[in-house]
C-alpha cells in the first residue's frame, strides 16, 4: 500500500467512526425530546433549550472528528 492510500484509508476511517456516536446521540435526544413532548405538551418551552445543547455538544464531536480527518489527509 502507498502512504497515499493509507493516509485516504485512515481519514475515511476517522470521519466514517467519529460520525456514528454523534449520529446515533442527536438521534436519541430528539427520540426522547419528542416522546417527552408527545406526553406532557406544556413541557415544550422547558425541555427545547436542554434538548437544542445536547445535540449541539454532540453534533461538536462530529466536527472534531471531520478536522482529525482532514489533518490526516492534507497535513500529514
Amino acid at each position: 500500500m502507498t502512504p497515499e492510500t493509507v493516509k485516504l484509508f485512515a481519514s475515511a476511517l476517522a470521519i466514517a467512526v467519529g460520525g456514528i456516536g454523534p449520529a446515533l446521540a442527536i438521534g436519541l435526544i430528539g427520540m426522547k425530546a419528542m416522546e417527552s413532548i408527545g406526553r406532557n405538551p406544556e413541557a415544550t418551552g422547558k425541555l427545547l433549550v436542554p434538548m437544542l445543547l445536547g445535540m449541539a455538544f454532540a453534533e461538536a464531536i462530529a466536527i472534531y472528528s471531520l478536522v482529525v480527518a482532514l489533518i490526516i489527509q492534507f497535513v500529514l
